[in-house]
């Protein structure tokens, strides 16, 4: 099937474009974040508190000190993500506006270290409250808590790459 997608044909043309659309994307993306408390560790904290919920669902006051708002955010995301990928995808024959291709990763296996990163992200994100994209969302609000996590983060990934 061709590409039906002839308004962006050449984007190797129009890097400026590539570059407006992501920085657009990306403050979309932060901007979600704020207005959803998602830059918030404390709000993120009470979704994680599975203690609290477990506890709230025992006494019968669901959700006492549980946050259950972070679900609706995820939830929220899960519904366009997976709408997005069921009609624009490869596997409908098209092509992305601003790229020659979609860039799919190409081991499909669960191995160790997609297991050992998983762990780290989810103990790192568990103790902190914050994950990449909050933190970068966050990087200018001055807070001690941040100014410690984003170093922590980037050497993170380096470490990643350096170990690959």
């Amino acid at each position: 099937m061709s590409n039906t997608n002839t308004a962006f044909s050449s984007p190797a043309s129009r890097p400026w474009l590539t570059a407006a659309v992501a920085c657009a994307a990306g403050a979309l993306f932060a901007l979600g974040l704020v207005v959803s408390g998602m830059t918030q560790p404390a709000k993120v904290l009470g979704f994680l508190d599975i203690a609290a919920l477990v506890s709230a669902i025992q006494v019968g006051s669901f959700p006492g000190d549980w946050d259950p708002s972070l679900g609706f955010v995820m939830a929220g995301a899960v519904a366009v993500t997976w709408f997005a990928f069921a009609t624009t995808g490869p596997q409908q024959g098209r092509s992305p506006w601003l790229a020659r291709r979609f860039e799919l990763p190409d081991q499909q296996q669960i191995d160790r270290p997609l297991v050992l990163g998983a762990v780290v992200f989810g103990i790192g994100w568990g103790l902190s409250g914050y994950c990449p994209g909050p933190a970068l969302a966050s990087a200018l609000s001055g807070s001690w808590g941040m100014a410690a996590f984003l170093p922590a983060m980037l050497a993170g990934m380096w470490f990643a790459k350096k170990s690959r």
